[in-house]
């Protein structure tokens, strides 16, 4: 994620932290380089324009002048400012009671139905909401399929009539969640340019019969610059209240993210992050301000896990732990906790200084847990609760059981007493589990 304006800025930064002040002429260097780095980013050249103004006005103030740690205080000015560029604060989704109603907009192909699914999803588990998925999109039977094999595997219902009028499938959707106890609508439309006349009429016919609570813009967040011109385009024909950027997880510049709120005054609501249908996040400036500089997002990071892990199995290991009773069966448990989390790396580049430590590098093969649940399968109920009994001929039987060598067999029994041996020590140092 932004992964080259990142490289640049926080080097552009490193630079000034050792500066004993800050004069004009070295704050013109290191602004210089902020420039091209928001420039190569595909940010707006006015948007930039107006950045490096601001910082340097403030950069050149009497309260940087006097600081004992100017270089400091200019990073956390430019901080200010890319968090005011992205929008200052969270707004969250819109919620009303007793049914709101969403309608999704977007250009076809940047990942709308899919982020319908998504959405739908991050409403259950997050607000506890029960929500019914409308499939607007006559002209594309793909699409409508596509939304129906969702609902199959998130267990939420999609209204659907196939193809026929998007206007009257809409009120029909919206009367049946009425008498069904359905508490938040997702109306998925077509994809469609702003400039067809005929398919924004359809948007304006959907909004003025069912009058969506939150009307939110689907952008493929690898466009660049030309989000700007979509986003002001659907912004004319419809009350937009938010924009959802998709594929941030890929090689994205991050130009759009970071023009789009200060060209437009439409905030980003959420963020795609990855492909899986959990991979959604709400979307707040300051987070990703740290993440851009190399801060990381702890608080992010906390409530990921929280997301996935259960409260319950983790305080029951923890005290296994505690009590020196953990075995390959917690072990087994644990693992699958972990995968929860989705892939490890992109968890890694969360924490504060990743890309300083080279964690942001770091390429963790999900083939090796793999293996190593693999083995744990492998073994009877009574080996995983007492490795102990593994001699040779049973590390034998499980290695040719799962495929693997009785070498990675012994590997992963290594690191398993290693583990143990660990936790005894943390145990004895005072390092308590507080339950």
């Amino acid at each position: 994620m932004f992964e080259n304006l990142s490289d640049r800025l926080t080097g552009a930064l490193n630079k000034i932290k050792g500066y004993g002040k800050i004069t004009e002429s070295n704050i013109g260097d290191i602004t210089r380089d902020i420039r091209l780095a928001l420039l190569e980013a595909d940010v707006n050249y006015k948007v930039v324009k107006e950045f490096i103004n601001n910082v340097k006005e403030k950069a050149l103030g009497e309260e940087v002048k006097k600081s004992l740690k100017p270089g400091e205080m200019f990073a956390k000015i430019v901080k200010d400012e890319l968090v005011d560029l992205l929008g200052k604060e969270n707004e969250p989704l819109i919620i009303v009671k007793p049914m709101t109603i969403l309608m999704m907009t977007g250009l076809q192909g940047s990942g709308k139905t899919t982020t319908t699914g998504k959405l739908a999803l991050l409403l259950r588990k997050k607000y506890g909401l029960k929500p019914l998925m409308v499939a607007c999109d006559v002209y594309r039977p793909a699409a409508i399929d596509q939304l129906k094999q969702l609902g199959k595997e998130l267990n939420i219902e999609v209204y659907s009539e196939g193809k026929g009028d998007a206007v009257q499938i809409a009120k029909n959707a919206v009367e049946y969640a009425k008498e069904n106890g359905y508490n938040y609508v997702l109306i998925d439309t077509a994809g469609r340019l702003h400039i067809d006349d005929e398919l924004m009429d359809e948007l304006d016919d959907i909004n003025n019969e069912v009058h969506p609570n939150e009307i939110l813009l689907v952008l493929d967040s690898m466009m660049g610059q030309d989000a700007i011109n979509v986003i002001k385009g659907f912004d004319e024909r419809l009350p937009l209240t938010g924009s959802i950027l998709t594929k941030l997880d890929g090689d994205t510049k991050g130009g759009a993210a970071l023009s789009i709120r200060h060209l437009t005054d439409i905030p980003i609501k959420f963020i795609g992050v990855s492909e899986k249908m959990d991979g959604l996040e709400n979307f707040y400036p300051d987070r990703m301000a740290s993440r851009i500089l190399d801060e990381g997002d702890l608080v992010g990071m906390i409530e990921k896990a929280e997301s996935v892990i259960d409260e319950q199995s983790a305080i029951k290991t923890a005290k296994k732990m505690q009590k020196g009773k953990f075995d390959l069966e917690d072990f087994l448990e644990q693992l699958n906790q972990i995968k929860k989390l989705g892939p490890l790396e992109n968890l890694i580049k969360l924490i504060p200084g990743a890309k300083k430590m080279g964690l942001n590098k770091v390429n963790i093969d999900p083939k090796q847990m793999a293996h190593i649940e693999a083995i744990i399968l492998s073994m009877t109920p009574d080996e995983r609760s007492n490795p102990s009994i593994l001699k040779a001929s049973r590390k034998r039987r499980i290695a040719k059981g799962c495929g693997r060598s009785v070498e990675e067999v012994n590997k992963l029994l290594k690191q398993f007493e290693q583990m143990k041996v660990m936790m005894k020590q943390m145990n004895k140092g005072n390092f308590k589990i507080p339950f």
